[in-house]
């Protein structure tokens, strides 16, 4: 990735992490007009750094978060002692005669800062194959493709659109942005060749939808009382359950107000 890709990508991520904080801080400080403004602002944002990297930069598939998190257990690089004996040239496993199984050498037991459960070769592969998987190119997207990553992209400005427009408790602005998300999952189907990251982030799109559950007006008419109804029922009749349905119960009312939780 070039450089400008990389800033663009960092901005994105840092804006995915404070959007939330940004919508409940300036709900405090400037009330319910200041909390829509913030909100407009920062999905305005991510939509042009978004149709930057699709169309300008031709990164295909965007997934979320748009920089992937680093698995520093993995990457944890040899301590000095250990570089000593891999230059050294010191077996580090030791294969037995008759089960063929393959443990560390006791005389090469690493230090406990990188010391990892699985063998070595086992480490080296799922380390080579990370890394394959991650420097994988993005899939080129056709006409149809890029329309479909351009109508998910769009959604957010278009659903807040519809709320001006229509109002909070209409339904046209719940049934329009399902309308979107499903047609640009639909148009991405025929996609083929997709790397592991970009049918993970299909996957996660599709499991997504289950959101429009919890999103008003449909959850304010049809799914409070059941879903409060049912982990009501798991709290008092399924032991240990209490302790996780009861703070769920108290927290899906503010959870439910926050915008970037529920659309973001």
């Amino acid at each position: 990735q070039s450089l400008p890709q990389q800033k663009l990508l960092t901005w994105l991520s840092v804006l995915e992490c404070v959007e939330v904080f940004a919508e409940m801080g300036t709900a405090r400080v400037w009330g319910e007009m200041g909390r829509w403004t913030i909100i407009v602002l920062i999905q305005l944002a991510k939509a042009i750094l978004r149709l930057l990297l699709l169309l300008w930069y031709k990164a295909g598939i965007q997934t979320s978060p748009p920089i992937v998190p680093l698995n520093r257990e993995q990457q944890q690089p040899l301590h000095p002692q250990d570089m000593e004996d891999n230059s050294s040239g010191k077996d580090q496993t030791y294969v037995g005669r008759r089960s063929s199984r393959v443990v560390r050498s006791l005389q090469n037991t690493p230090s406990l800062q990188s010391r990892h459960w699985g063998s070595p070769q086992q480490r080296e592969e799922s380390q080579s194959r990370r890394a394959e998987e991650m420097n994988q190119p993005s899939t080129p997207l056709g006409l149809q493709e890029t329309i479909a990553e351009s109508i998910y992209i769009t959604r957010p400005l278009l659903h807040l659109l519809s709320l001006g427009v229509w109002g909070q408790r209409s339904w046209k602005p719940w049934l329009l942005s399902a309308v979107l998300d499903i047609s640009s999952l639909s148009l991405l189907s025929d996609l083929k060749d997709l790397n592991r990251r970009e049918r993970a982030e299909l996957r996660r799109r599709t499991i997504l939808l289950l959101y429009y559950l919890l999103r008003s007006p449909f959850y304010d008419r049809y799914s409070e009382g059941r879903i409060l109804l049912l982990l009501r029922l798991l709290a008092d009749y399924v032991p240990g359950v209490g302790f996780v349905t009861r703070p769920l119960m108290d927290y899906l009312p503010a959870w439910q107000k926050i915008y970037f939780y529920n659309w973001g």
